[in-house]
């Protein structure tokens, strides 16, 4: 009896243990994407990207077991400048018709500092370039519906978007809000 009751709860602890360690998976529902720069004369230009498509495996309780994988359309940009665009599109920058898709990849996740609060390592890749850089976000869920969001800063250099230039900073701040459900 205690043999068959030990194996009981062995095989319960196996079940729970496995339900704790596989981490959610979220659609995304909608997202958005925007980044600004030192502009001439300390302006900005401030622009967005659309065709996000991405993956979120997520669980607060299981970072291991998360992962963030996203990408989005080169062609998209948008700075409300019809000439600026065709220029950014074009090989001195973004090159879309060579390279049509931004690409991020996370290689881990860890907690924070904050409640919420987490850093995510990811490949990230423009171009012919990719780095692993570290990219802050939080992660609040409600219910069967959360939102992801993130503040970082981009090289544009470092990836071979343009040349240095008295008229355009190095750094781009970019922005991503992402939600995502159950």
């Amino acid at each position: 009896m205690l043999a068959k009751l030990s194996k009981s709860i062995l095989l319960l602890f196996v079940i729970v243990q496995a339900t704790l360690s596989h981490a959610q998976n979220w659609k995304p529902t909608t997202a958005a994407v925007t980044f600004n720069i030192k502009h001439a004369l300390g302006s900005t230009a401030d622009g967005s990207f659309k065709g996000f498509s991405g993956t979120v495996v997520f669980d607060a309780n299981n970072l291991a077991g998360s992962a963030l994988k996203a990408s989005i359309d080169t062609k998209t940009i948008d700075t409300g400048l019809g000439l600026r665009d065709k220029t950014l599109k074009g090989s001195d920058y973004f090159d879309v018709e060579k390279y049509p898709k931004i690409s991020m990849v996370s290689t881990k996740i860890e907690k924070g500092t904050k409640e919420n609060e987490y850093i995510s390592y990811f490949n990230l890749t423009i171009k012919k370039t990719t780095k692993n850089v570290k990219i802050p976000f939080t992660f609040i869920q409600n219910g069967t519906n959360a939102q992801l969001k993130s503040n970082f800063q981009v090289n544009r250099l470092e990836y071979e978007v343009g040349e240095k230039s008295s008229l355009l900073g190095n750094v781009a701040t970019v922005s991503i809000t992402l939600n995502v459900q159950q």
